[in-house]
Parts: C-alpha cells; structure tokens; sequence
C-alpha cells in the first residue's frame, strides 16, 4: 500500500496542530476524544515518539504484537516501518505530542481486518493476543 504525505483527511480527531515543522522533522499535536482513534498505520522513514500531555493514550502494535498505555509527561517511540493504532485510554480528552522525523514523512495505512463496528474492536482490545493481522 501507497504512503500519503498528509494523513488529515483520513481519520478525524478534536484538534490537531503542526508544531517546529522542517524537512524531515515536525511535532504533530492532537487532541482525540475517548471514541476516536488514529487508525493502523506505519511510517517508511519516520520515528513517531509520542509524549502525552494530558489524558492517557494506548499504542497498539504489530511485529512483535505489544499494547502501551501512556498517561500525562509519559512517552515512547515507535521506530519506522512498525504498524501501529493509537487509542484514547480515558474517559475525557487526550491531548498528545507526536515528534516525527528523522526523515521525509509517509502515513502508510496498514492492511488489517477491521470489524463492522470499529467502536467494539477499541474495547474488546486487552491483551497483545486480542488483535490479529
């Protein structure tokens, strides 16, 4: 599957910001309800280091499967080519920092099965062995 240089039209959250954006580097904020998600995706070249600012967030990951749950001034980084789904872990807002680079930026949508309710698939996710490619 073919990258995408700007992801915004794919998914939608409450708000999102570009912060110190230069070429190969830039800080992606957004701010995602408790029902909203960043769908499975993965970068070519790109880091994502994500830092929550408030809220919790959780980070689905493929290659080897692994769950991450980040709370307020936590972080962690997904290194390029790793596919991943970003949740809201709370019941209210989360606001987050995405640090994106070394690199030039793609958005490659991962190829998974997704349910007819995606809404069931975020609270049905538990354990690493409950999502499959």
């Amino acid at each position: 599957m073919k990258g995408v240089k700007d992801s915004s039209g794919l998914y939608e959250v409450e708000r999102r910001a570009y912060h110190a954006a230069r070429p190969g580097f830039r800080i992606a904020e957004l701010q995602i309800s408790p029902t909203q998600k960043v769908p499975w995706h993965y970068h070519t070249n790109v880091h994502d280091t994500f830092y929550v600012v408030t809220g919790a967030i959780r980070i689905f990951l493929q290659g080897p499967k692994e769950e991450v749950r980040l709370t307020a001034g936590q972080t962690y980084s997904v290194p390029p080519k790793r596919p991943h789904l970003v949740t809201n872990a709370g019941d209210a807002s989360a606001v987050f920092l995405v640090l994106q680079g070394i690199g030039e930026y793609d958005f490659v949508p991962w190829p998974i099965r997704e349910p007819a309710n995606a809404d069931a698939k975020i609270r049905t996710l538990k354990s690493p062995s409950d999502f499959s490619a």
